[in-house]
């Protein structure tokens, strides 16, 4: 199976050959995983409110 570097967008073969697979390289993998540390990417969902004022004070009490 090919499939497209989420990164630079090559031809990727899915292997046991490619051992950065989905990405083409380690340097793809790296810049994929910065932006994910960065918070250029990140999965929707509800708001993280763990960290809120409300959490704060009742923990105070």
């Amino acid at each position: 199976m090919i499939v497209k570097c989420p990164t630079c967008k090559t031809d990727v073969e899915w292997s046991e050959a490619s051992p950065f697979r989905p990405f083409c390289s380690k340097r793809c993998q790296l810049i994929d995983l910065g932006e994910w540390a960065e918070e250029d990417k990140a999965i929707p969902g509800a708001p993280d409110t763990s960290d809120s004022d409300i959490w704060s004070e009742d923990m105070g009490d």
